[in-house]
């Protein structure tokens, strides 16, 4: 697992660097939110642990502008800024999970290793790039193309279409995508898996790929003809 820390404390930042490498998690590490985003658009890691204040370039802003440029690798905030509006900002803006210090190290590893299966399924090789029709996951960035475009997705749609392209052709149960799409979430209600459904399918309503229920079984996507 391939970890990019961005965190401006020396001492967090070589406590983390260290704990994370002994669990077997290979670190990057950087302490400026500029060149964070740099580095990540050149060599997209597995995932990213990033604080929010930071020199160059606020955290959230390096958020935004990673999923404006298409990057949907899965993000952990990591910060002392712990109120409610502040979390809920951090999720909007394309967290995908939220964890405010001080914090526990074996729940943080647990959180990093649950974002790193939703990113990769299991039973799915990490070196391959799945798809269907005129979609393709490029699993190094992390961006979903239809044909030479990068699609604009919310994180949970992206979460949620990488889960259906790991298995072209192939139903989903309902319950696997609302663990993929919410992890750890407890407080969603089942029922807000299909908001996500409904938002995708418009935004693949132009690429002829269609996002169908089987009732009973789950969703899966079937190339138009």
């Amino acid at each position: 697992m391939k970890l990019l820390l961005v965190e401006d404390d020396p001492s967090m930042q070589t406590a983390l660097q260290r704990t994370l490498t002994k669990r077997g998690m290979e670190v990057q590490v950087c302490s400026d939110g500029r060149l964070a985003l740099e580095r990540w658009k050149k060599e997209p890691p597995d995932l990213v642990l990033l604080d929010l204040t930071l020199p160059g370039m606020d955290g959230l802003l390096v958020l935004e502008e990673a999923r404006r440029s298409g990057l949907a690798t899965p993000v952990l905030i990591l910060t002392a800024r712990g109120t409610v509006g502040d979390r809920v900002m951090g999720l909007n803006s394309g967290a995908d999970d939220y964890l405010p210090k001080p914090f526990d190290l074996d729940e943080l590893e647990a959180r990093l290793r649950a974002l790193h299966r939703r990113r990769a399924p299991p039973g799915q090789a990490a070196s391959a790039d799945p798809g269907i029709g005129g979609l393709h996951w490029d699993r190094e960035s992390g961006a979903i193309h239809f044909r030479d475009e990068i699609l604009e997705l919310a994180p949970r749609e992206a979460a949620l279409l990488q889960a259906l392209l790991a298995r072209p052709g192939h139903a989903v149960p309902k319950e696997r995508l609302f663990e993929l799409v919410f992890p750890g979430e407890t407080e969603v209600q089942y029922e807000a898996i299909e908001v996500v459904v409904y938002r995708l399918r418009k935004k693949l309503a132009h690429t002829g790929v269609k996002l169908v229920t089987l009732r009973g079984l789950g969703y899966l996507l079937k190339a138009g003809e």
